[in-house]
């Protein structure tokens, strides 16, 4: 994007480094790409897959005529992003110009929207998933007038192909961007609407013990405000129960909103869509980043995380598999919408 554009990205990770609103930068990251590399733990912006979230016991079972697949144990037993290497921590090809493309179901964008592409070539066995996969995310960025006010569009839409090496993989692609609007350092005082409370609960490893049930903390389509500590939330929040019949490719489903976010005190506001059937709404316990490059240190709930996704550990239950099964000759695929902007 040009220097002035207010969406900047990096081919690590076809991060999101900057999402401007105001002249104020609204998602944590780093000035440079090599900072990435150095201090990324928290997965700041990054493009997560093969598998966003977390697969249990760090193994996907029956792929492939019954065979069981070894990942790498990242998050205690489990594997988590993709990975200790996932595809947020790879260099993609790209940015390539595409011209102005639509963001499907996000109304008209205004005069002097930009579209690019990245691309990454996953080879088979890439952190011991099986199957060779082409990739790609297209973000679109564009301006739109809500209610008199200039908002910032940014459409993401991602697509990977097997082509190789297997006849299954296990595929669920999302952004891992941290969200601060308040400014300071801490997202303290952002008042939060989720579309649903019911959720996937966990274990204490976060895997899933059972179907979507009802999330006791806060209500579905209900304001609440995030407060120093409280309330603390990691879980995967559900949209389309229907968990067998959600397609691979969920780029023709409508947008849902599945967040809306305002802080009163910077005037600020971000809404996030979706066509994928969960997210993981994370109020960012465990960041922990030194202070580097002149920026200070970030820590605990220094932001909030919008994981649109399929649900947690599909990979390894039945009734789930089919969501993030991809077969050789099919497109995996979904499309994410941030809207932002400032009163």
């Amino acid at each position: 994007m040009a220097d002035e554009a207010p969406v900047s990205f990096l081919p690590l990770g076809a991060i999101i480094q900057e999402l401007r609103v105001g002249g104020t930068n609204i998602v944590q990251g780093f000035p440079a790409q090599s900072l990435y590399e150095s201090h990324n733990d928290p997965f700041f912006g990054e493009t997560i897959g093969r598998v966003a979230n977390r697969i249990g016991g760090a193994k996907i079972n029956n792929l492939n005529g019954g065979k069981s697949y070894a990942l790498a144990a990242n998050n205690g037993p489990n594997n988590l992003h993709g990975g200790v290497l996932g595809w947020g921590k790879k260099i993609w090809e790209g940015p390539k110009p595409v011209g102005i493309l639509e963001i499907p179901g996000a109304g008209k964008l205004d005069d002097g929207g930009e579209s690019v592409k990245f691309n990454l070539v996953s080879p088979d066995g890439d952190e011991g998933f099986p199957g060779k996969v082409e990739a790609s995310v297209v973000y679109t960025v564009g301006a739109q007038n809500v209610d008199g006010k200039e908002a910032i569009l940014l459409g993401i839409e991602y697509e990977a192909e097997l082509v190789d090496g297997a006849d299954e993989t296990v595929i669920n692609m999302t952004n891992h961007s941290y969200f601060n609007l308040t400014g300071g350092p801490s997202i303290e005082g952002t008042v939060i609407t989720l579309a649903t409370n019911t959720y996937l609960p966990v274990d204490d490893g976060g895997i899933p013990t059972g179907g979507p049930t009802a999330f006791s903390k806060v209500e579905g389509n209900k304001a609440f405000t995030l407060g120093p500590v409280e309330p603390d939330i990691d879980d995967c929040f559900v949209i389309n129960e229907a968990a067998n019949a959600i397609p691979i490719d969920t780029r023709s489903s409508p947008l849902n909103k599945l967040v809306t976010a305002f802080h009163p005190e910077s005037k600020t506001h971000l809404e996030v869509y979706s066509t994928e059937p969960a997210f993981q709404f994370y109020t960012g316990k465990y960041i922990e980043v030194p202070a580097v490059a002149g920026l200070p240190a970030r820590g605990a709930r220094s932001g909030f995380c919008v994981e649109p996704s399929r649900y947690v550990n599909a990979a390894n239950v039945d009734d789930w598999k089919s969501q993030m099964l991809l077969k050789k000759g099919e497109k995996y695929g979904c499309r994410i919408v941030y809207k932002a902007w400032k009163d």
